[in-house]
């Protein structure tokens, strides 16, 4: 079994990342920000209040992320463990998953973090706005999420380093090279 959490700053790679782990590892990769966005784009209740949210930098409330990873990890596919991509960003949040996991009979067992320079980054993000038309990511607003995952997220870091689960991972350069590093971080064999 796998349970692993992606840690990192908004445009780290930590979605990209994620998709390939999840087929190398044969778990679910569950990424907060694809579920928000599709409720976006079908414009539903939810998805119109998290635009909201999107749009100004900041995050999701607690309590609706919460109960939607709740419901998440329960789904069948997610028994044999899972990758998450944007959950937990904030302390309390770490806790849940604790809750969460524990009333499951099961524990986190990898956090691995992706670390990136901001400037690069924001360039990075600023060219997907472009490519994919992301209300999400003007440069203001990309810069907002930077300085709110400091803020909120980078405390993530020590709490998981604590607990002995962490390991960081530079996030720049080629994909598959990012890929191997995150591999080797887990002590298993490069692709």
């Amino acid at each position: 079994m796998t349970r692993l959490v992606l840690l990192g700053p908004p445009g780290a790679g930590k979605g990209t990342q994620a998709k390939l782990l999840s087929a190398r590892l044969g778990v679910p990769a569950i990424s907060t920000g694809d579920i928000f966005r599709a409720n976006v784009a079908e414009q539903t209740e939810l998805g119109q209040t998290v635009k909201e949210y999107l749009d100004a930098g900041k995050y999701v409330p607690d309590t609706v992320t919460n109960a939607m990873v709740r419901d998440r990890l329960q789904q069948p596919d997610a028994a044999e463990g899972f990758i998450l991509d944007g959950y937990p960003r904030t302390t309390d949040q770490v806790r849940e998953l604790d809750d969460m996991l524990g009333e499951a009979g099961a524990k986190l067992e990898h956090v691995l973090e992706i670390t990136a320079d901001t400037d690069e980054l924001v360039r990075r993000l600023a060219g997907r706005a472009a490519d994919q038309g992301r209300s999400d990511d003007t440069e203001d607003v990309i810069r907002t999420r930077q300085q709110v995952y400091l803020d909120q997220t980078a405390p993530l870091v020590e709490v998981y380093a604590e607990r002995g689960l962490l390991r960081s991972v530079d996030g720049l350069g080629e994909i598959a090279a990012v890929t191997d590093r995150l591999l080797a971080a887990l002590d298993l064999p490069h692709a």
